[in-house]
């Protein structure tokens, strides 16, 4: 009796938790929907009583007026100047030209309208400036401010909108305006054949005064129908009581099946439960199991067993569809990184001796491997975390103003990686270590110690992908046209990278295509521009050197790119050269200090006797 009364309460149980999630579910897509409208009328509305100060627009009227509940969406309202997606949830295009408007640009509240694509504020009174947050109109196509008040530097933000097609600022009173038209109009250039006027693109403005219709026909999203949303509901549920009632009657059989067996059969199953669950203690904690073993290429002070690995705090940094890297900090506070290799068709043997190779690969330009743990289910490589993070890190802080980035450090960078790849290969051609390119050089993966020196990582995993598969080559900018995995391969990488160092773009976040951007400007004889503020105030002439070199390491052709060394040598004789400088202008004002005239004749003895071959130096 007692069973029987325990049976039926935790069906009652079942029951109760099944409708009380049902009923939660569609609560809360309701709840959404209504927050999603909210959201975006707020948003629209904020932006109108920012451009218009005088309400020529009679906002408030029109959103009183309205004779349908809150959230009044402005797809709800049909506005005119506004224009919706076909399912009325999102503002596509706003245009409110020749109205008179005066106030400011409200770039925080525009950019988000997710799918804004169309802007035409033209010939009004709009003051102001154009804000950087104007970078989060990620979906913007064209933007008309001819013939307003606005004022101050155009932001090198619009550079970034990779949709942005026609841009009009004409008629304004923007400052700089010839600095950034070149800049504009080459980022606009290779997208669409637009032809240019007055120093911008210009767009056609249409008149739209702003006024409301709701007219009962027009278009509504389909979760504002009350009839729709009820018979949702209900088909829904039918739906999961259905499938609830049917794995029911499964469970009944399924125990109506085990009691027959056990009528039959005495099963140990706690005996069994017990022996897996030993059997996977052994796995992780026994000596003897040397698939479960952490294999270590560091002396014994450093290493530390499996359990403290498992122990410690991970935190995902990132992933994809080879692997995924984890920073882990050991209970001692110890750090390191532990990437875990997916999808490998290499066996356990394979991959270790493959390891053991790649850790042979010792230059202070190169990560060193700290050890792996391989089993048939998954793959793990550690190395020594790196405080200084990675090159990518350190350029999209720089872009972002919350660190310098100064030549002579992209100089000493770039070298690294260059000797870093020269020993690579020389090690491949004296075929004393692997015999495998890099495959993937990018930002993300040069990493930068405690001084600031270039550490290749990742040398060598290329070995375990299939480079026949489209996946491994992926269009990320750094990938070759002939994609194929040679050192011509690498070169060209590394010489998207050295555009990079030049530009002061990163192509990991802004997603340009660095190579043809740089191209077109050469071809328009606007080399200057392409050098980032840095560069081009600090080493030009040595600058235009680093180009020339880059710019043959992305040739399209393989036979037409340099080797390693070759790049090697143009930046150490850019380094040479620019050491040498320094040099001469630190001696140059110490002879002109009378008081230290030593220091004046080493200058004046050192650069005849340095190269000679009777010197002592």
């Amino acid at each position: 009796m007692q069973d029987t009364t325990e049976f039926t309460m935790i069906q009652f149980l079942r029951r109760l938790f099944f409708f009380s999630f049902l009923i939660s579910f569609f609560m809360t897509m309701f709840c959404s929907g209504s927050e999603f409208l909210s959201s975006e009328s707020d948003s629209f509305f904020s932006f109108l009583k920012a451009i218009d100060h005088n309400n020529v627009l009679n906002i408030s009227n029109i959103v009183v007026s309205s004779s349908l509940p809150p959230p009044q969406h402005p797809c709800l309202i049909k506005l005119n100047g506004v224009r919706c997606n076909s399912n009325a949830t999102n503002i596509v295009e706003i245009r409110l030209d020749n109205l008179n408007l005066s106030g400011i640009f409200d770039a925080n509240s525009l950019c988000k309208l997710q799918k804004l694509k169309f802007v035409s504020l033209a010939n009004n009174n709009i003051r102001g400036t154009i804000p950087s947050s104007i970078l989060h109109c990620r979906k913007l196509v064209h933007l008309n401010v001819t013939n307003n008040q606005l004022s101050g530097r155009l932001p090198k933000a619009l550079t970034r909108l990779k949709y942005l097609k026609s841009l009009d600022v004409s008629n304004n009173n923007f400052s700089s305006k010839e600095e950034y038209r070149n800049l504009f109009t080459n980022y606009l250039a290779p997208i669409s054949k637009l032809e240019t006027k007055n120093d911008v693109v210009t767009i056609q403005p249409t008149p739209s005064p702003l006024t409301y219709n709701t007219n009962e026909n027009s278009k509504k999203p389909w979760y504002t129908n009350i009839e729709i949303l009820v018979g949702l509901v209900l088909g829904i549920g039918l739906i999961l009581s259905s499938l609830y009632f049917i794995v029911k009657k499964s469970s009944k059989l399924m125990e109506l099946e085990s009691d027959v067996k056990k009528s039959h059969i005495v099963s140990p199953i706690k005996k069994v439960t017990t022996h897996e669950v030993k059997i996977k203690g052994r796995d992780i904690n026994s000596n003897n199991n040397n698939d479960s073993e952490l294999v270590f290429f560091v002396e014994d002070h450093e290493r530390f067993k499996l359990e403290d690995l498992l122990r410690a705090k991970a935190d995902l940094r990132s992933e994809n569809f080879w692997s995924s890297l984890f920073k882990v900090k050991l209970e001692n506070d110890v750090e390191y990184v532990v990437k875990r290799l997916k999808n490998l068709q290499v066996s356990c043997d394979e991959f270790g001796e493959t390891l053991r190779k790649i850790s042979k690969v010792k230059h202070s330009n190169i990560l060193q491997l700290v050890g792996y743990r391989s089993t048939k289910e998954e793959k793990l490589i550690i190395y020594k975390y790196q405080s200084n993070g990675s090159l990518l890190n350190l350029l999209n802080d720089y872009i972002a103003g919350r660190k310098k980035f100064p030549w002579k450090l992209r100089l000493n960078i770039a070298c690294g990686i260059a000797r870093g790849l020269a020993f690579i290969y020389k090690k491949l051609d004296e075929s004393e270590v692997i015999n495998i390119p890099h495959g993937n050089l990018k930002l993300s993966n040069i990493l930068l110690d405690e001084k600031n020196e270039a550490l290749i990582s990742e040398h060598g995993l290329s070995k375990f992908f299939d480079t026949n598969q489209g996946t491994f080559f992926s269009s990320n900018g750094y990938t070759p046209p002939e994609k194929n995995l040679t050192q011509k391969s690498d070169v060209y990488s590394f010489g998207v990278i050295l555009l990079e160092l030049l530009t002061g773009q990163s192509i990991e976040v802004s997603r340009i295509d660095i190579v043809k951007w740089v191209r077109s400007m050469v071809r328009e004889e606007w080399t200057g521009e392409v050098f980032d503020k840095e560069v081009r105030e600090n080493d030009q002439q040595g600058a235009f050197s680093l180009l020339n070199i880059a710019l043959m390491c992305v040739s399209r052709l393989q036979e037409n790119r340099p080797n390693v060394g070759e790049v090697l040598e143009t930046i150490e004789g850019v380094m040479n050269a620019r050491e040498q400088q320094e040099m001469d202008i630190f001696a140059s004002k110490c002879c002109s200090n009378g008081s230290n005239q030593e220091c004046c004749s080493l200058h004046q003895i050192i650069p005849d006797t340095w190269d000679s071959p009777g010197s002592n130096y």
